[in-house]
């Protein structure tokens, strides 16, 4: 029991895979070029930008982000850089300086919109890779508001009168207004019959 004890500890100094590609740790991680490599990281986001800074930036690509700048923006640029790298075939790395609280609560609120998650499913996700984590009470409570936020944007993605049509249907609408168009246009150009012409067509 001490030795699992004692193996657990030291995991708390290494990083740990959430889901492929994705990987979250503590600065110690990051220190090693040599490590990275046989991780296959291509991208770093790193938090805490005043004591955090990019060891390898001719290696590797960095996001730094400053702890006081707005939460909501930074985890905006954090989505928008991991799922770059992730769709680029490329591996992150996510950490802070302790790999405790702060960048298990943004990969947490990552997961959580990925995998369409509840907050606390999320939770257990990440904790159950990295069990070190515990997000500190106030990350607790931006990470609940955050699953309100992002269940209220997929709520109106869906109520979206062009998300909810088919694109069969959208297709046909748009032949039928094209036609209608057509028909208008000939309507103006045809020009009105002459005296000389509507007496022939009488006689």
């Amino acid at each position: 029991m001490f030795a699992d004890n004692e193996q657990r500890y030291e995991m708390r100094r290494d990083c740990q895979e959430i889901f492929p590609g994705l990987l979250l740790g503590p600065f110690q991680a990051s220190k090693s070029l040599e490590k990275l490599k046989e991780l296959g990281v291509t991208h770093v986001d790193a938090k805490e930008a005043f004591s955090v800074k990019p060891r390898f930036p001719d290696q590797l690509h960095y996001l730094v982000l400053d702890v006081e700048d707005n939460e909501e923006q930074n985890l905006i640029r954090a989505k928008a850089f991991i799922d770059g790298a992730l769709e680029s075939g490329g591996r992150v790395l996510v950490h802070c300086n302790g790999g405790i609280s702060l960048s298990p609560s943004f990969v947490i609120m990552y997961v959580m919109e990925r995998f369409q998650l509840v907050w606390d499913d999320a939770l257990q996700m990440v904790q159950n890779k990295r069990y070190c984590i515990s997000p500190n009470n106030g990350f607790i409570t931006q990470i609940k508001e955050y699953e309100s936020i992002y269940k209220a944007q997929q709520a109106i993605q869906s109520a979206s009168p062009t998300a909810s049509v088919p694109r069969s249907a959208q297709a046909r609408r748009k032949r039928e207004e094209d036609d209608e168009d057509e028909e208008e246009s000939d309507t103006r150009r045809r020009p009105e019959p002459t005296e000389m012409q509507a007496d022939v067509e009488m006689t």
